[in-house]
Parts: C-alpha cells; sequence; structure tokens
C-alpha cells in the first residue's frame, strides 16, 4: 500500500508513495524543477524504450536481460530506486530505474558494452592511499561466480569520476535503502564524458520510501 506523503515530491517521482525521511533537498531553493517534454526511460544504464526494450517487456525483464548481455551474468534484482534527471538545455528527462543485487550466476566478464570492475565501498578515491588501490588491474584477482576481491585490495569509489549526485545515492544503494530522487542539472546539450560529468548539481531532492 502506497501513501500519500505530506512533502511535496518533485515532478517526474512517483507523488502517492510512503516518504520515510527527506534524505536531502537542496541547490537553488527559488527555480522551479524544469519542464519537460518528453521522458526517457532507463534500467540502471541499459536503455529501457521502445527503441531497445522486447515486446512486452517490463523495466525488471529489459535490466534481467541487458545483465546477461552486457555483464555474461545473471542475478535476483530487486528494484531499489527511481532516479529522475533534468538539464535546462534539453527538452527531454531522463527516468532510470535502479536494480541492484548482492548474489549472481556466472562470472562477470568484459564484453563490447561494459567492462566490470570492483571497489571497496569502505573508501572513496579521493582518500585512497597507495596500500589499498593499484593502478595495476592484474593486481587485483579475478572473481570466482558469487565472490568479490578481497576489499583490501581494491580502490576506492571514484567519485571524483563520478556524476555529483552519486555521493548521495550510491550509499543509500548500498545500504539496501529504497530511495527516489530527482537532480535538475545545468546546460548539458551534446556534452558527453568528463566534460558532462562536470557539469554542476542546480536542484537536488533525494528521499529513503518504504519500498518501491
Amino acid at each position: 500500500m502506497t501513501v500519500t506523503s505530506t512533502i511535496t515530491v518533485p515532478p517526474g517521482l512517483p507523488a502517492e508513495i510512503n516518504i520515510t525521511r527527506l534524505i536531502v533537498d537542496g541547490g537553488a531553493h527559488d527555480r522551479e524543477w524544469d519542464t519537460y517534454d518528453e521522458v526517457r526511460r532507463y534500467t540502471n544504464a541499459f536503455v529501457w524504450d521502445e527503441k531497445h526494450a522486447k515486446p512486452g517487456e517490463s523495466p525488471l525483464d529489459a535490466a534481467k536481460r541487458e545483465l546477461k548481455e552486457e555483464a555474461v551474468i545473471e542475478a535476483p534484482l530487486v528494484h531499489a530506486a527511481i532516479l529522475f534527471f533534468k538539464s535546462s538545455s534539453l527538452n527531454y528527462a531522463h527516468h532510470i530505474d535502479v536494480f541492484r543485487a548482492n548474489t549472481w550466476d556466472g562470472t562477470p566478464s568484459e564484453t563490447e558494452e561494459m567492462r566490470p570492475e570492483w571497489f571497496s565501498t569502505n573508501l572513496d578515491r579521493s582518500s585512497s592511499s597507495p596500500s589499498t588501490s593499484t593502478s595495476n588491474p592484474s593486481a587485483v584477482p579475478t572473481p570466482t561466480p558469487n565472490t568479490s576481491p578481497e576489499t583490501s585490495l581494491l580502490p576506492g569509489v571514484p567519485y571524483d569520476q563520478m556524476w555529483a549526485d552519486d555521493r548521495i545515492w550510491l550509499p543509500l544503494l548500498l545500504a539496501k535503502t529504497p530511495f527516489i530522487g530527482r537532480v535538475d542539472f545545468g546546460e548539458l546539450n551534446d556534452k558527453t564524458g568528463e566534460e558532462a560529468i562536470s557539469e554542476p548539481m542546480v536542484k537536488w531532492w533525494f528521499a529513503s520510501v518504504d519500498g518501491l
């Protein structure tokens, strides 16, 4: 059962949902949320829309299929979060259904679409020391199915190479806390890679919820 919260939920996120805690409401409070003409749906980093989804495929089905195709593993995915992103220079928004899993079958392998990497969640890369990080991928053991390398041999999460909002929601994901969040960025236009990631957040909002 969902409950309408007394907290105002930003446009693009489910309004009727039981919010357990407001995590952050930041940025320009005198600025309205950006409007949009189109919403493009994604599952994690995997596109889920009319061009990519199979007939009758749900976001969960698409995520499982893409995980198998792109990482060569199968996992009991759980719906963990909903993210909504908008740029002031684009007329469309991104709706992302985030899934998570603690176990999997198979060995994570590199494909044309992705290259799996392991990181310690106990520290971020900016605080890593030589004893806890390595620039030599061969120094990190290859995990066997359903196992991960010893965290003491891994570098920290590279937040300095990630979108600014990742510092807010990734700890929630790792803590198995269901959440929803929206971020409005500046002018992304056709920016990609580091240029896009360096674009600052203008307005942001995150809250934990009682399930999705």
